[in-house]
């Protein structure tokens, strides 16, 4: 991305690179703090995909972008400088270094967890996915507060996107769960276990007849889409389940009840954490 531009015309000042004492002051920060930082980082990391397009269209049009390539190397910036502070956040606690232990995982999410799940007032796993906006039956009414976080939500959005793209690698535990809970999804709609849901997804929502999703439910099963979606909200859950059994077993020193229904991929074998706390260190 080097055409028409030239160093000499580069007169604004760059983004200061983060100093050693100030990176060293972020585990000190508090849940406030991190959760705008978090929400900071998002937010420029959109903002440095949309300055990337940008120059990239500047370019093809054989256009001048001079400016263009300085937001795009300011952005760069300050999102590595942003990630660079929030993972150092996350590793000076050992939840954070559990979380980011699980491939898949990154220190910008590990900060988002640790900054918005309060242990003690999560007595099962339930409670944090209710919190993140993992339970379907929520309702609410008209005015009422929504019962989620929504920058949690996000957060878990985030998590199921991270495990479907680390599927195929070797060391990608919620990944492969991703994968095997897909497929299982996949023959229990093919076997028309989801044939009332699909009509109930008709009856509640108003499809145009020439959509994928239509056609469908129209057949009595779940679009490919919603069986990602409900494969992709499983492996979250599961992968929130274990986050709190180990938590709440390091904060309270007792293990929590089990979300057993959860808990077992085909109802048989119990899924443990891949990782003890015990073996971070």
């Amino acid at each position: 991305m080097s055409v028409f531009i030239r160093e000499r015309e580069m007169k604004m000042t760059p983004v200061r690179r983060m100093e050693k004492d100030i990176l060293q002051t972020a585990k000190d920060l508090n849940q406030t703090e991190i959760r705008v930082l978090v929400d900071r980082f998002y937010q420029t990391q959109e903002n440095r995909k949309r300055s990337a397009n940008q120059l990239r269209e500047a370019m093809n049009a054989k256009e001048q972008c001079n400016a263009l390539a300085y937001l795009l190397e300011q952005d760069k910036t300050l999102e590595y400088e942003i990630k660079k502070f929030l993972t150092k956040y996350s590793q000076s606690h050992k939840i954070g270094r559990w979380c980011m232990s699980n491939y898949g995982v990154g220190g910008v999410i590990s900060a988002g967890l640790l900054s918005h799940i309060d242990i003690h007032k999560a007595p099962t796993a339930g409670h944090i996915w209710n919190f993140a906006g993992l339970n379907p039956n929520q309702r609410w009414e008209k005015g009422e507060k929504r019962p989620w976080n929504g920058q949690l939500r996000t957060l878990a959005w985030k998590i199921g996107e991270s495990f479907v793209k680390v599927c195929n690698h070797e060391d990608a535990f919620y990944g492969k769960l991703y994968s095997q809970r897909k497929e299982l999804e996949t023959k229990k709609n093919s076997e028309g276990k989801y044939k009332e849901h699909a009509q109930k997804q008709l009856d509640e929502k108003n499809y145009k007849k020439n959509t994928i999703a239509y056609g469908h439910y129209r057949k009595g099963e779940l679009p490919p889409a919603h069986i990602h979606a409900i494969s992709k909200r499983w492996t979250v859950k599961l992968f929130l389940s274990h986050l709190h059994y180990v938590w709440f077993k390091h904060e309270f020193n007792k293990t929590p009840p089990e979300p057993y229904a959860l808990s077992k991929l085909n109802y048989s074998n119990l899924i443990r954490p891949p990782i003890d706390l015990e073996d971070i260190k």
